[in-house]
């Protein structure tokens, strides 16, 4: 089992600090460290950081996965190679909660959506499921292609404003904001469903489409998800080309 210990800090712009013993590892986004202890090696590697003991061929199919998910081909792998326990710590990259899942309590595999991963035990494969449904497919968005998590050790997933987790019973349906889902276990099964209504469609403001998660399983979920929060920057940002100064603003109601 790829055991690290880690402590979580912060309230709503949270990071996770993760202390290794000599020789652990932890994998990352590149870019999401926050800072090392002296000891820790700092290593960039192909792929999703734990194929790099299966050749060439298993450093590809990683990089390959990682483009498909909108991902860079490359991770990073943080080491200690001093002989005294070190720390290592991962910022999130907007506000919300960081989410600690130990795979091997969950049946060893966890389904995230491609931009939550935060970072891992070293030797946790960060790959990609695809949902073969043609109603995801078509309009699933967020849901139609994710990333998957497989091990035995720690993740570390990053959930936008308050997390929300919920156990579903065998046929317990939970219809949710397809940018509301974070992630979910094995056993539960996504899809996306039209909202039945013209009306509701059209004119109630939560799209054509949502997603219906049905148990057994447990799910995590959102309230913040990014692509809302940059809308909602986009709209309130000044436009070039609109209005333009006070009185444009005073039009828009600001």
């Amino acid at each position: 089992m790829h055991e690290i210990e880690y402590e979580v800090h912060g309230d709503d712009m949270q990071f996770v600090e993760v202390i290794l013993d000599p020789s652990e590892g932890v994998v990352a986004e590149a870019g999401g460290m926050m800072y090392m202890e002296d000891g820790v090696e700092m290593e960039t590697v192909f792929g999703d950081g734990s194929q790099q003991s299966s050749g060439l061929f298993g450093m590809l199919a990683g990089g390959v996965k990682r483009l498909l998910t909108g991902e860079g081909l490359f991770m990073t792998v943080f080491h200690n190679r001093s002989p005294r326990r070190v720390k290592v710590a991962f910022g999130a990259p907007y506000p919300g909660k960081i989410i600690a899942i130990q795979l091997s309590q969950v049946g060893g595999e966890v389904i995230a959506q491609k931009d939550s991963f935060l970072c891992a035990a070293k030797g946790v494969s960060v790959g990609i499921a695809f949902n073969r449904k043609i109603g995801t497919g078509l309009f699933g968005g967020e849901g139609f292609i994710m990333q998957r998590l497989q091990g035995d050790g720690w993740a570390f997933i990053h959930a936008g404003g308050t997390l929300l987790h919920r156990d579903l019973a065998p046929g317990e349906v939970l219809r949710v904001d397809t940018g509301c889902v974070v992630a979910f276990t094995r056993g539960v099964d996504f899809d996306i469903q039209y909202v039945g209504k013209i009306k509701s469609a059209l004119f109630g403001g939560e799209g054509l489409f949502f997603a219906a998660l049905r148990g057994p399983g447990r799910v995590w979920l959102q309230s913040l998800p990014l692509s809302r929060l940059a809308d909602r920057i986009y709209a309130a940002a000044p436009q070039t080309g609109g209005s333009g100064g006070g009185l444009g603003r005073l039009m828009d109601g600001d």
